[in-house]
Parts: C-alpha cells; sequence; structure tokens
C-alpha cells in the first residue's frame, strides 16, 4: 500500500530532512533549458514567437549542448530573463562583463 509523502516525510530524522532540502534547492537552481522554459510556463511554440523563428528550432535549441552565447542570450530574455556570465573559483566568484556589452 502506498503512503503518503508527508507520512514518510515526518519519519524522517532532522538530519535526512535538511540534506533533502538541500538536495531539492540545487536541483532547482540547476536545469536544462528546456526544464526552465516549462518551470515558467511557457511552451515551445510561445518561445519560437518571440524568437520569430520556428517550433522545431526551439526544441533543437534546447538539446544543444553547444551554441552561441548570443542565442543563448536570446532564449533567456524571450522567457523573461537575463543571462549572466561568471567564473567561480576557490577564492570567489567574478561576473564576466565581456559579453554584457554586445548588441542584443
Amino acid at each position: 500500500m502506498a503512503k503518503k509523502f508527508s507520512e514518510l516525510r515526518a519519519a524522517m530524522s532532522a538530519e535526512a530532512k535538511a540534506s533533502s532540502e538541500k538536495l531539492a534547492n540545487r536541483m532547482l537552481a540547476e536545469m536544462p533549458l528546456n526544464e526552465l522554459r516549462q518551470a515558467r510556463g511557457l511552451s515551445q511554440e510561445v518561445i519560437a514567437k518571440l524568437l520569430k523563428i520556428q517550433q522545431p528550432a526551439v526544441a533543437k535549441l534546447e538539446k544543444r549542448t553547444d551554441m552561441y552565447l548570443s542565442t543563448l542570450r536570446s532564449h533567456i530574455e524571450a522567457m523573461g530573463g537575463e543571462l549572466e556570465i561568471v567564473a567561480h573559483f576557490p577564492e570567489g566568484s567574478i561576473r564576466i562583463t565581456n559579453f554584457s556589452a554586445l548588441d542584443k
């Protein structure tokens, strides 16, 4: 018999709950473009119209592992966001500004 999630969560130790919450937050902070689009409640058709391209091009773009920054920026902006490039080092993080000056 299936148990309710709330019952399972109530039976978890405080350490397990904290670990679970940390993992969930990390998963929410990192996601592929297609999941980000879906989380924002947007369809490929809507993005395609905003970018003035065909829906199959959006599907192809979301599967790519390599693309121009300008393409990624356009896709993010069509979803209502802003693209920032940040380099993370042991000493801290640095926002790279070279790309912010590109013509949109």
